[in-house]
């Protein structure tokens, strides 16, 4: 089976609340969204105790993401802190 690449999204240049469209299907999703019935999330990665990438599977299309854009997220909530 042949599995395709995963769309990244970058979320440094999403909506300032962390919504998205899923690339293929344009469904939303919402980092708000706890019921898993749009997305499902498949594997955090964490380097050096910092989240690096998620890699999401949209339930609507089946269409693997990977959200990164975590290290600059967290960085500018350091400086804030």
């Amino acid at each position: 089976m042949h599995k395709t690449k995963p769309y990244t999204i970058d979320l440094t240049k999403v909506n300032a609340d962390g919504t998205f469209n899923c690339p293929k299907c344009r469904i939303e999703i919402s980092p708000d969204d706890t019921s898993e019935n749009v997305y499902t999330i498949i594997e955090p990665v964490v380097k050096e105790d910092c989240l690096e990438k998620i890699l999401l599977r949209c339930n609507n299309c089946q269409s693997r993401i990977r959200l990164i854009g975590f290290n600059v997220l967290s960085e500018t909530t350091n400086r804030q802190n």
